[in-house]
């Protein structure tokens, strides 16, 4: 008997250290969002994204930050804490399963590199409860890598897209990863 895929994990320190800045500044999504409303970083890790855009949304906004790891997610509750940043709520759950996010609730969805990590099985779970949480207007951010680490291929890649309207992406190949910024269809 064959095994189900597993999420792949990586460890905390490749995502929260100094060097990650010279790959993309922590603050780059918070263009989507506006002080007040609520966002949700979907495999957070440790929060390098989270706290730019609790900064963005201010003390009057949120920001759900989930993680399937639970010392990632431990890891961005206790920084929060420390920081004071009371707009932060710290989750650990898969994608697949975000019943504690109200529906039609969220303005922007961040998910840098979630789906390519989720074991395949969970995909079609978490789109779906991306689409519940999303607000009419909202927006989304989604992302895959290319090659091994990848469980997301191109075939599939462009399915996830079909079930959304996209607004922006980019139309890399070779091993440079796929990203797109889309909304409700």
């Amino acid at each position: 008997m064959q095994s189900q895929p597993q999420d792949h994990r990586f460890p905390l320190v490749a995502f929260d250290n100094p060097l990650r800045k010279l790959f993309g500044r922590a603050d780059r999504f918070n263009q989507y969002v506006q002080p007040g409303q609520t966002a949700a970083d979907l495999g957070c890790g440790p929060g390098y994204y989270t706290f730019a855009l609790a900064e963005a949304v201010g003390a009057q906004g949120k920001v759900y930050a989930v993680d399937a790891d639970s010392a990632a997610a431990s890891a961005v509750e206790r920084k929060a804490l420390r920081l004071g940043c009371a707009q932060i709520e710290a989750h650990c759950s898969s994608a697949a399963q975000l019943d504690f996010i109200p529906t039609a609730s969220v303005n922007f969805i961040l998910a840098d590199g979630l789906l390519c990590c989720m074991a395949p099985m969970g995909h079609a779970a978490a789109l779906s409860e991306f689409k519940r949480i999303m607000r009419p207007q909202a927006r989304a951010y989604i992302s895959a890598a290319r090659g091994r680490i990848s469980y997301v291929d191109d075939t599939e890649w462009e399915e996830m897209l079909r079930g959304f309207a996209v607004e922006d992406r980019n139309h890399a190949r070779g091993l440079q990863g796929r990203w797109a910024v889309v909304r409700l269809a």
